[in-house]
């Protein structure tokens, strides 16, 4: 009898034990079910999830239906205006010291700030610099905002402690964002904090534009939730600021594939499993010169499930989910698609007019707007220099990425000053300029 209990008893645990795996193995997001194709089979991460987010806000308002056609492109023949897209980074955390976890260094932002640039320039010499030849430069660049939303000086970081430990869906929806965002049309909002509940797992993702003029593209959503959302361990660069990541999310593509989103990029296989496209690749992710694709690739080299026969797979775009170290690539169709957004939809054609990055003229009365290092990178002097007709004054402190002062002087009515780094380590350092209430804050690397 003992024997029949413990057996059915068993029976149960195993029964139970199976459901609680498959449900860790099928998290419900924004209502769905995640099927197992977006669960990363090597980390176990959900690379992202603007697909099933996008969907969530479009059943939430199903008057705002997806655009069957484009009714305008943007040109992106030849060489363009570059477009420069002012970012605030909201940096939540629970009260720890600047650089202690979840509260992340200023030179971690500095280093995903760095990344962006570099991939959406595709600047020669770095990881940007892909090798496929459908690779194009988007021209489109982002600087951390240097004007707050009350006209005060800002270096574009924005730190806030809202006490939460980890931030679920409905938290992050409901609290985290509208209470912490700046205006939309003048910023574009970055928040990095650590995923938990139903988010657990997550590494990030972005909301679309809405009003696009883009095919394929559903209603972006709110302004007030409109903006990208990264777990900090996969923000920012290793090899600038190191601390922890997640396995194979070090090198910030987290981010450069959630921008893509948020500026109108669909994943590169079109969020689903269908190979047969047409003229303007409807099937798939609206970009005809991108390969399709039966899926997501997770590695530096396409495997069988994501490859459509007959094509050849492309795993370095930025819009799959391969590791950072192999996404390089953005196609002249996604510029094009991303240029657009920028010139037509809401909250974003406005950003092209914000001043955010401009030192306001009334708060920056002792010219630290205008502060230049160089050389940079160094290897022996950094100098700092201002224009002729503005003079430094004030404290100035150098703090490495972990966050610790390596150097501190006062300095008064000059305008340059050198300091001798030549005894520094190799890495990225971040300089402080304090004069009164305001400071200025730039990134230098010793080599």
């Amino acid at each position: 009898m003992k024997k029949k209990m413990f057996k059915a008893l068993l029976s149960v645990v195993v029964v139970v034990g199976s459901f609680f795996s498959q449900a860790q193995e099928r998290p419900v997001i924004f209502g769905k079910e995640i099927s197992s194709e977006y669960i990363n089979p090597n980390t176990g991460k959900i690379q992202c999830v603007s697909y099933q987010y996008s969907e969530y806000l479009r059943e939430q308002n199903p008057e705002n239906l997806v655009f069957k056609e484009s009714a305008k492109q943007s040109n992106a023949e030849g060489t363009n205006e570059v477009y420069v897209i002012p970012v605030v980074v909201h940096v939540i955390h629970s009260g720890q010291a600047v650089g202690v976890g979840k509260n992340i260094s200023d030179a971690r932002v500095l280093s995903q700030i760095t990344v962006l640039n570099e991939d959406y320039r595709k600047m020669a010499g770095t990881l940007g610099d892909g090798t496929n030849p459908l690779g194009v430069d988007v021209e489109i660049e982002f600087c951390l905002a240097q004007k707050d939303e009350f006209g005060n000086d800002t270096n574009g970081i924005n730190r806030v402690n809202l006490g939460n430990t980890t931030w679920n869906e409905t938290n992050v929806e409901s609290i985290l964002k509208p209470s912490t965002q700046w205006d939309p049309t003048k910023y574009f909002n970055i928040w990095v904090c650590e995923f938990g509940g139903n988010l657990d797992g997550i590494l990030g993702y972005a909301q679309f534009p809405s009003n696009s003029t883009l095919s394929g593209l559903p209603w972006g959503g709110n302004a007030s939730t409109d903006g990208v959302i990264i777990d900090w361990r996969c923000f920012g660069r290793s090899t600038e600021a190191p601390g922890a990541y997640f396995y194979g999310y070090d090198k910030g593509r987290t981010t450069t594939h959630e921008i893509g989103h948020a500026l109108g990029l669909r994943h590169i296989w079109g969020d689903n499993t269908s190979c047969t496209v047409n003229t303007t690749d409807s099937g798939q992710d609206y970009c005809p010169d991108t390969p399709p694709h039966a899926g997501p690739n997770y590695s530096c080299s396409a495997t069988w499930s994501s490859i459509c026969s007959g094509y050849t797979p492309m795993p370095e775009n930025y819009m799959d989910y391969g590791s950072d170290l192999c996404l390089n690539t953005f196609t002249d169709n996604q510029k094009t698609r991303m240029r657009t957004a920028m010139e037509n939809a809401t909250r974003r054609a406005s950003l092209l007019t914000s001043d955010a990055c401009q030192t306001s003229a009334n708060t920056d009365k002792f010219g630290l707007g205008k502060v230049s290092l160089y050389p940079n990178p160094t290897n022996d002097v950094l100098n700092i220099f201002v224009p002729d007709n503005q003079q430094l004054s004030g404290n100035v402190t150098i703090y490495n990425t972990l966050g610790q002062m390596v150097y501190s002087n006062d300095i008064s009515e000059t305008n340059s000053y050198s300091i001798n780094v030549s005894n520094f380590q190799s890495g990225v350092y971040i300089i402080k300029i304090n004069r009164e209430n305001q400071t200025k804050a730039l990134q230098f690397i010793k080599k």
